[in-house]
């Protein structure tokens, strides 16, 4: 069973630029995909008017009964947002080895236009590899 179910890239401005299915079945089509990547956006961005503390960066862990959604957001504004099984450990580590793997083939990628729709077929083989290497990393 995957540990990994989703994992979504949203840019500075609230648009997704890369979303990836993990787990076999995903009942999340591509419209739903881009509303959860602009709702996901509006509710950090509200969290940090909200917060009592001066530095927030925004929600950085929902958990629900079935999947907890782990969100890491880059000095950019860049967002990662991983939706994993509830039972997974580790997750902030492994969202920034996604980050580290985002600046090396996608940011480094001479052709590819900051805050477009990411189409790196580099990137999509290293987060391939991350993932099933991911649960022997917890």
């Amino acid at each position: 069973m995957a540990l990994i179910y989703s994992l979504y890239i949203i840019n500075k401005s609230g648009g997704l630029i890369f979303h990836k299915d993990f787990a076999p079945i995903s009942r999340v089509d591509l419209n739903d995909s881009l509303r959860l990547a602009s709702i996901w956006h509006s509710l950090n961005a509200i969290s940090v008017q909200l917060s009592p503390v001066p530095s927030c960066t925004g929600i950085e862990l929902l958990e629900a009964e079935t999947f907890n959604l782990h969100s890491f957001q880059s000095v950019t504004g860049t967002k990662f947002v991983l939706v994993v099984d509830p039972r997974a450990s580790s997750v902030p580590a492994f969202l920034q080895r996604v980050y580290q793997l985002y600046t090396d083939y996608v940011l480094k990628n001479p052709f590819y236009e900051v805050e477009m729709p990411i189409r790196c077929e580099l990137f999509d083989a290293h987060i391939e590899a991350a993932v099933q290497k991911y649960p022997m990393m917890s």
